[in-house]
């Protein structure tokens, strides 16, 4: 299959979109199943359901206990797994081609009939992960909304919310319409087509289609956290983009080449030219009605004043000056390279697919990314630079032991 080939698209009978790219060279298939949920179509009384019924969907069914499901995948040398986001939840696995016809059995019936069973113990295990995540600036960009609210959840959600609320809110979202099923390997459309129509017929259909709450960023603001950390740990970002932009390919050259690469201007000037900080880079995020930059930063205290004034001097020269063609020229053959060589993945061709068309987002060829990533000018750059990097228009979440010391240091960000 070559870059320029478009995925075959087509449906169940139950309304369940079944999207695949062929692969006859390699010896494996990834397939997902991609459920139109998560923890932005929650609401306060929900916060985290979707990240704890994805926990809870390998931990048994009446046909397969939780230990089988585990060795039925490791005696079938593959893997499974799961993840879920604000936009979605999606389920996956790789497998060699000729045993998809015995792995895809099980995980539909994770997905189809889940038991909820260790229910107590497994609220456990998320507590635990609750107590040990941030994410403050998310938050911070988006106060008191859905898309602000951590993916995890809350632990007064996951502590009390009973059996039967985590069964109904599968019922609710896990359903057919709302699924997508994508697969990229050896193995044809009709094959999985096939699959698809007997293995998930005991999902539910019809029902209305999820919705979430529309989001908007906020004014700037800044959270700060004492914790007993030897590092201070800061992230600064603000609105962005929307997965549909049209703009969303000259942000992703500009991400790259201001800290997405080892050559990047924040790697190299925080970093390599003056030791300030062993992590540094950027960030930009996509949703259905909004987006998110960020730079991110981990440095000692006494180096974080310094650091912040070269990253707040980095993003002015972004809105300042046009990128020279040279490092413009480098960032877009990185991206051109990584898009290729993820047509060689299994995996990355399922993600890509099936993440489009869980999100409703345009299903684009690689070559036809590559021609709107080549279309992207130094002007381009420029203004987006001006529109959504400026640091005076960021919030500010960071961690560390001082919080006097990191406002101090924060202070030269703007100076």
């Amino acid at each position: 299959m070559g870059t320029s080939d478009r995925p075959r698209v087509g449906m169940t009978n139950s309304g369940l979109r079944v999207v695949s790219e062929s692969m006859p060279g390699v010896r494996s298939v990834a397939l997902g199943v991609w459920i139109g949920v998560g923890s932005r179509f929650e609401t306060p009384a929900q916060a985290g359901v979707s990240h704890f019924l994805e926990h809870l969907l390998f931990k048994g069914t009446p046909s397969h206990s939780a230990e089988e499901i585990a060795q039925i995948f490791d005696g079938l040398g593959g893997e499974v797994n799961a993840a879920t986001g604000r936009d979605y939840t999606v389920v996956y696995m790789r497998v060699l081609d000729e045993l998809v016809d015995r792995a895809y059995p099980v995980m539909s019936d994770m997905l189809c009939r889940p038991g909820f069973y260790d229910l107590d113990q497994e609220r456990e295990v998320v507590l635990e992960e609750i107590a040990m995540y941030e994410d403050l600036l998310t938050s911070a960009i988006f106060p008191g909304q859905a898309l602000g609210r951590p993916v995890i959840g809350t632990a007064e959600v996951i502590g009390s919310i009973p059996k039967d609320g985590i069964s109904d809110y599968h019922r609710h979202h896990y359903r057919a319409p709302n699924m997508v099923v994508s697969a990229a390997g050896n193995i044809t459309h009709d094959e999985l087509l096939d699959l698809s129509e007997r293995l998930m017929g005991g999902i539910g259909a019809g029902g209305e289609p999820a919705v979430f709450e529309a989001a908007a960023a906020g004014s700037p603001t800044m959270t700060i956290r004492e914790k007993p950390t030897e590092q201070v740990h800061l992230c600064i970002g603000g609105a962005g983009l929307s997965r549909s932009d049209p703009r969303r390919h000259a942000q992703s050259v500009l991400d790259t080449l201001l800290g997405g690469l080892m050559s990047s201007r924040l790697f190299q000037e925080v970093r390599e030219k003056r030791g300030l900080a062993y992590s540094v880079g950027s960030y930009a995020v996509g949703y259905a009605d909004a987006g998110q930059v960020a730079v991110h930063l981990g440095t000692r205290g006494d180096n974080l004043g310094t650091a912040c004034e070269v990253i707040g001097n980095e993003l002015r020269k972004l809105g300042d000056n046009a990128v020279p063609e040279q490092e413009l020229r480098r960032a877009k053959d990185h991206l051109k390279g990584r898009l290729v060589l993820s047509t060689e993945s299994p995996g990355s061709r399922m993600n890509r697919i099936g993440r489009a068309m869980v999100t409703d987002t345009e299903m684009l060829t690689i070559d036809e990314i590559i021609d709107r990533v080549e279309a992207v000018t130094a002007a381009d750059i420029q203004a987006l630079a001006q529109e959504f990097w400026q640091p005076e228009s960021f919030s500010v979440a960071a961690i560390g032991p001082d919080e006097s010391e990191i406002r101090k240091g924060l202070a030269r960000l703007t100076a």
